[in-house]
């Protein structure tokens, strides 16, 4: 099985950023590990948000339309929490935080999450969870 992704968008994502790219230029993502609006994916201009050995590059987003993909960034921490997890990005109504870029619009990108299956694990190299035995 080839390396299953990390993160993917819906429509509704995509479509979004094709705007956003239009008005801001090519973009990142970041989803730190913190509280609140902190917790949600957040997007800039790319290069506006630096990032370090802090931060695990979880894949890039491919967007038709898009002349380079969207790269997406989670902090060291929080990638220990989420290993295990395929991320979805979505676009709900309602205002996120006032440092992402689709703040104007009246829309916040969120994160839908599901556990890998035991294949895409096993793909992706990561350690099943320990679970105790009785009897």
């Amino acid at each position: 099985m080839a390396s299953p992704s990390r993160v993917d968008l819906t429509g509704e994502a995509a479509d979004l950023l094709r705007r956003l790219t239009g008005t801001h230029g090519p973009l990142m993502f970041h989803q730190s590990g913190g509280c609140c609006d902190g917790s949600s994916p957040m997007c800039f201009p790319a290069g506006d948000f630096l990032t370090s050995e802090a931060d695990v590059h979880l894949g890039d987003l491919v967007v038709d339309g898009l002349a380079e993909p969207v790269p997406f960034w989670m902090s060291v921490s929080q990638y220990e929490y989420w290993k295990h997890t395929h991320l979805t990005l979505d676009v709900v109504k309602g205002r996120g935080s006032g440092f992402s870029v689709e703040a104007p619009e009246g829309v916040r990108f969120l994160i839908r999450s599901r556990l890998f299956s035991d294949a895409e694990s096993a793909a992706l190299g990561l350690e099943g969870p320990k679970v105790a035995r009785t009897g």
